[in-house]
């Protein structure tokens, strides 16, 4: 691992010597006036801003396992609104993809991975006596449309979000980049 870090660090310092950074100056502000809540899968590193013509500056970006918003006052929540309260976005956009490790995935399995790695049987009953029930937090989903759609409906329900902000969603192909509409925000449903 240490020469993974190595490696971003020399190349880090080569990008800043040769002012390679000019090129992606913007400001803070998304010019495109949206906030997208998006998977962290590697296909959609370059394909998703590429799929939807948005560049460096144009949009702000939140991303987690499956684009879901799974609790209502967690740091998912808190960046969209920051983002529309704060840094001008005006629309929001859940995107989705098909063949994501979210869907279906097994607690049972990944708890069994997590203790292989030497976490013990008694951290994880005290986090479970703690109130948090691991087999609900690390649940996945059986449908990516269903999920996309149970993220809009949280945004759009959140107390504090604007309810003028349009809330749209989304699930993209991740292997053409095809995006399906689930959720339009203005108001049509599919």
């Amino acid at each position: 691992m240490m020469k993974l870090l190595t490696n971003i660090l020399e190349f880090n310092q080569q990008f800043v010597e040769e002012k390679a950074y000019e090129q992606y100056r913007t400001t803070k502000f998304p010019d495109k006036k949206l906030v997208i809540l998006t998977c962290m899968d590697t296909r959609l590193v370059e394909l998703l801003p590429k799929s939807m013509n948005v560049k460096n500056g144009d949009i702000k970006i939140v991303k987690n396992a499956g684009a879901l918003v799974s609790h209502p006052f967690g740091s998912i929540m808190r960046s969209l609104l920051v983002a529309v309260y704060e840094l001008q976005a005006d629309e929001v956009l859940v995107v989705g993809h098909h063949d994501c490790g979210m869907s279906a995935l097994d607690s049972h399995s990944l708890l069994d991975k997590i203790k292989s790695r030497g976490v013990t049987e008694d951290t994880l009953n005290t986090v479970n006596y703690s109130g948090i029930d691991l087999h609900d937090w690390l649940k996945g989903f059986n449908s990516v449309q269903e999920s996309v759609a149970h993220s809009v409906d949280m945004i759009k329900q959140h107390p504090l979000m604007d309810k003028k902000i349009p809330v749209h969603g989304l699930v993209i192909s991740p292997e053409t980049g095809k995006l399906d509409l689930v959720v339009d925000g203005y108001g049509n449903e599919e």
